[in-house]
């Protein structure tokens, strides 16, 4: 477990109006409660004992209780119709993430005063929200019996890490972007709107604090660690303390600063002139404290570290920050692909990047030398990269962006990497997304998005959809690879 990310805790409140049988809401908040720690983890949830009826004291009092009780989220339960006023209330008041569910009917042979009603209560529910302007989460069915609402609740917790995450985080970013960046830019209304505190350094900030650390105690344990991370991979051991010297620097920086935020994550410079100053190139490093699930993103990438860091959240895993940035040659695709694979051409492409990619996502991984930046620079100054091909498994890659007049924007997309070998250099995959070609032309290009796209492990799009929705992206806002014979907006339906 991460200690860089939130564990959620969801204090589940029953309500209940005073027409109907406050024993139904009591006695299916029990069955809600069981049928959970039967399937997940009981440390999760929290069962407040007051039940709401009609009632704003005991309101404040459920409100007091689920906050003595260490609850970071709050799930609003109708057992019955529920008061639409005080449980409202409950979630205008909580500070944190919330969420409304509703139990369904039990049995037709207690349809007279066990009938709850609560299909109708969503309804109110939904509508006092809106008239409070409460932002709360409803899954896409919300109303179940006890064992469906405990996997409703168990959907909750990544949309609790990432949302609370959020308002409790701190990106430190190191230098302007490169030249040639513009398209990481990071426009920094949206960041203070979502919670997030950034602190913006200068390179000369962080070199000053990486020549302090010259003779740090702490190098040569450091260099161990990487060395036996590395294994048989540690072709350039001669860069190994510098890598820990930098290493430490960091981390120093993330206790000295990160103030009163619990969580933080990095947007670190690596270029140009990064290599002939500190006379090696960050990625491995970068690798190791995504690893640890503190992000670190490459090229000053603000919103490719806040990316970042929802995924690990969702994920509770490392992810990863990629170039969306060459396609399969033809001769790949033919020999490796077609007939193997239920892909087009146009759905796959490789996703690169220098050598930030933490090794337990690697295949195979070596120590080396930054292919590119070696054309114009010393060899020796750019080692530091951990080079090797993907891990070929499910993956999602996303990302939530500003735009330059301040909207947001964001994507999500479930794929795999395959299992082919990428015969090329960096951290490094062959992609497979479906209907990738129409989604890069009519979303990636067309909203303008950078080349950073955040990789997460796994298939995390339902969740991150939703926390894309809750945080305020607009659902006209949130792209996806939509399938064959839905069009986009602007796709021409002749083509």
């Amino acid at each position: 477990m991460f200690n860089n990310i939130p564990k959620a805790k969801v204090g589940i409140v029953a309500v209940s109006r005073d027409c109907f049988p406050e024993s139904l809401s009591v006695n299916r908040r029990k069955a809600l409660v069981e049928a959970y720690k039967e399937k997940y983890d009981a440390d999760d949830i929290y069962e407040c004992p007051i039940c709401i009826v009609e009632s704003e004291i005991q309101m404040v009092e459920a409100l007091e209780d689920i906050k003595k009780a260490g609850c970071n989220a709050l799930c609003v339960y109708l057992g019955n119709f529920g008061p639409e006023i005080s449980e409202t209330l409950l979630a205008k008041h909580f500070d944190g993430p919330k969420m409304f569910i509703a139990a369904a009917e039990e049995s037709q042979a207690d349809l007279m005063d066990g009938r709850g009603d609560a299909y109708c209560g969503m309804l109110n529910a939904s509508y006092n929200l809106k008239l409070r302007n409460v932002g709360a989460y409803i899954p896409e069915y919300p109303v179940g019996t006890a064992e469906e609402c405990a996997d409703m609740v168990h959907e909750f917790l990544p949309i609790v890490r990432a949302v609370y995450g959020l308002a409790n985080l701190k990106i430190i970013s190191f230098g302007p972007r490169p030249m040639n960046f513009l398209a990481c830019n990071a426009p920094i209304k949206q960041l203070y709107n979502l919670g997030v505190e950034i602190e913006e350094n200068s390179e000369l900030d962080l070199f000053e604090a990486f020549n302090k650390h010259a003779n740090d105690p702490r190098i040569p344990e450091v260099a161990a660690d990487m060395a036996k991370e590395l294994g048989a991979g540690n072709k350039k051991p001669e860069v190994l303390n510098k890598l820990a010297q930098y290493e430490l620097t960091l981390l120093d920086w993330v206790e000295a600063h990160k103030g009163y935020r619990k969580y933080v994550a990095i947007a670190g410079k690596c270029w140009p002139a990064f290599q002939t100053q500190f006379g090696f190139v960050p990625c491995y490093v970068n690798s190791r404290l995504a690893g640890r699930g503190i992000p670190v993103s490459c090229e000053v990438d603000i919103y490719g570290v806040l990316s970042e860091f929802i995924g690990t959240c969702v994920s509770e895993d490392a992810v990863t920050l990629l170039d969306v940035n060459n396609t399969v040659p033809a001769d790949m695709y033919k020999e490796s692909i077609e007939g193997k694979f239920p892909y087009s051409h146009k759905d796959t492409f490789m996703g690169f990047h220098c050598g930030n990619t933490c090794s337990s996502k690697l295949a195979f991984f070596e120590m080396k030398y930054q292919k590119i930046m070696a054309r114009n620079l010393p060899i020796e100054v750019t080692n530091g990269t951990l080079e090797g091909d993907i891990m070929p498994g499910p993956v999602t890659i996303f990302r939530l962006q500003s735009t330059a007049d301040n909207i947001l924007r964001a994507y999500v997309a479930e794929g795999e990497v395959l299992d082919v070998r990428t015969k090329s250099f960096g951290a490094i995959g062959v992609f497979a997304i479906p209907e990738m070609g129409r989604f890069y032309r009519h979303v990636l290009i067309e909203k303008n998005y950078p080349h950073h796209t955040a990789v997460a492990f796994g298939h995390f799009g339902k969740a991150l959809f939703e926390v894309f929705k809750y945080i305020g992206v607009s659902q006209d806002e949130i792209g996806f690879n939509q399938p064959k014979g839905m069009l986009y907006k602007s796709e021409n339906p002749f083509a």
